[in-house]
């Protein structure tokens, strides 16, 4: 969801913008609610693969904060890597995503 804004109207006033912020928390508020429920089980620290899902859990929320801040200053919706419009669908399904799917191959 690129926010093709005339330069004279606020890209965060734009009322896709509320929209885009409910997306994010919401993303938040389940990473959070996972990394609780991790905390919860009881398990070793010791355990490998609970640390992993934590390390996974922690960078998703970097992501949604980092997500914020495009938001924010109107680069949101826009790929990192070839500075395209990431197409509205991958926003949805990931509302934190920095790249489209053809700069995310080449990244991972």
């Amino acid at each position: 969801m690129s926010l093709d804004l005339p330069l004279t109207e606020s890209r965060t006033d734009h009322p896709a913008v509320d929209q885009i912020r409910q997306r994010l928390e919401h993303a938040r508020t389940t990473r959070v609610a996972q990394l609780k429920a991790l905390d919860d089980t009881g398990q070793s620290p010791d355990d490998h693969l609970l640390a992993n899902q934590r390390d996974s859990i922690k960078r998703v929320l970097k992501e949604i904060d980092e997500a914020f801040a495009r938001v924010e200053d109107g680069s949101y919706g826009t790929c990192l890597g070839c500075t395209k419009p990431v197409p509205a669908e991958r926003l949805e399904i990931l509302p934190h995503t920095r790249y489209c799917v053809s700069c995310q191959s080449r990244a991972a």
